[in-house]
């Protein structure tokens, strides 16, 4: 049975209830004290998939990554740890693997696709009492279908049409209105798997993470191991405290922050922060110069710079490299006649700019666009964020590169401080960390 609100969130959790959130619903609160970096709970995904992207780096059932995976036999596309993970994998890969064969280069489902077909199978596989326990709650996760423009219906239509040419074989696929309020589910409440620098590994569904509403001022960070999810408090709980997590990235002044929150979950924070909109002068910090510049000229650059952002994600997959890295450059130049470098615009085109630099090996460059990032970045970030680690992390790396040992050692140092705290310091990454600290 569904567990009621204000008892605990599973039966097995302790330390945590549900309970009904004050203007949010559904809602999670510790019962005891948590202290900064305490787990407070975690769980296994309930249905998970790997980015195409990443086979042959990673697990497809554990997600590990290694240099010395199995490839499957008949498809030659998925890769595991051992004869145990392929085992276990089974019943998830067998829904791809004769069609991956049979379609060849044209087996292309989303993502997305991918997930929601596991997850049927899934459903239709479980039948012991605590799954049953996850199905209810998979029931009660948020569908926003009536609210979605005709953008993204046409997309949700796309990923079914792929479900049924894909999977049709394996799934008994329910009808297009209940397939309708799967997705718009699933895209609402599955959480993407990164690894320590914060890249794309894949997709997962959480049912018990789907109870944790969203704040722009978090009290917990989720991170993970493996496909499993961990909680840990960023800030120090007592008894009472509503479990809080962000749903997006915190960089950008409110206004956009609830953008799009209004656009992918279809309402509006109204945390302290957002009240109080107490970082966005500094998030859209200007250039000093000698005359103030006029607000008329500040907000046609900020309507420039979100045009700017909205451009490069539409050309990411299809301009080169180099074209990216020129319009990167262009709109920095354009917009430092007006913003500060520490300007949030500024800062995500430096960002993105510094990615483009390492994948073209320009070490010089990337550490160039990285260096100005970190200063404004862990003001303007929550304590503890992953983004801010994640350059830290990015840093130290390119820094080895270039042997630079003294500014790598203080640059893994300061990104392993953050991560203790957010993966915990027995984390794998922590381990990894560590032996290169010790070797440097």
């Amino acid at each position: 049975m569904t567990p009621r609100a204000g008892s605990t969130m599973t039966g097995s959790i302790e330390g945590l209830e549900r309970f009904d959130s004050p203007g949010k619903g559904r809602g999670l609160r510790v019962t005891r004290p948590f202290k900064v970096g305490e787990l407070l709970f975690s769980c296994p995904a309930f249905s998970h998939v790997l980015s195409v992207k990443e086979r042959g780096c990673y697990c497809e059932f554990c997600f590990t990554r290694t240099q010395h995976l199995a490839r499957c036999g008949k498809c030659k596309k998925a890769f595991y740890c051992n004869v145990k993970c392929q085992k276990g994998d089974w019943a998830m890969h067998k829904l791809e693997c004769s069609a991956m064969v049979a379609f060849g280069e044209n087996w292309c489902p989303s993502e997305l696709s991918r997930l929601v077909a596991r997850i049927l199978a899934k459903k239709k596989m479980q039948k012991e009492r605590c799954i049953c326990e996850k199905m209810l709650l998979i029931g009660e996760m948020q569908s926003h279908t009536e609210d979605e423009d005709n953008e993204k219906r046409e997309m949700t239509e796309a990923d079914i049409a792929g479900l049924h040419r894909f999977y049709s074989k394996h799934l008994d696929v329910p009808d297009h209105k209940e397939l309708l309020t799967l997705f718009s589910q699933v895209a609402c409440n599955g959480f993407t798997i990164e690894d320590d620098e914060l890249s794309h590994l894949g997709t997962a569904v959480y049912p018990d993470m789907a109870l944790i509403n969203h704040s722009c001022l978090p009290s917990v960070i989720v991170t993970f191991k493996g496909t499993s999810a961990e909680v840990r408090a960023v800030q120090d709980m007592k008894p009472g405290d509503e479990v809080l997590i962000s749903y997006i990235d915190l960089l950008y002044p409110t206004d956009d922050r609830n953008n799009r929150l209004r656009e992918s979950y279809y309402f509006i924070c109204d945390c302290q922060e957002c009240k109080s909109q107490s970082k966005d002068k500094a998030k859209l910090k200007v250039r000093k110069q000698r005359d103030s510049i006029e607000p008329d000229v500040i907000n046609n650059m900020v309507r420039y710079a979100r045009k700017a952002i909205r451009e490069f994600r539409e050309f990411k997959h299809t301009k080169t490299p180099s074209e990216l890295l020129e319009m990167c450059e262009q709109s920095l130049e354009e917009m430092g006649a007006v913003f500060d470098d520490s300007n949030v615009y500024m800062l995500h085109m430096m960002y993105q700019a510094m990615g483009i630099c390492m994948y073209m090996q320009d070490l010089d460059g990337a550490i160039r666009y990285g260096e100005k990032l970190l200063k404004p970045y862990s003001h303007l970030y929550p304590p503890y964020s992953l983004n801010v680690s994640s350059v830290y992390l990015k840093l130290g790396r390119l820094y080895l590169g270039l042997e630079r040992q003294s500014a790598c050692t203080s640059a893994l140092k300061k990104a392993m401080a953050i991560m203790e705290v957010a993966h915990g310091k027995d984390h794998f990454y922590i381990e990894e960390l560590r032996k290169m600290i010790a070797q440097k």
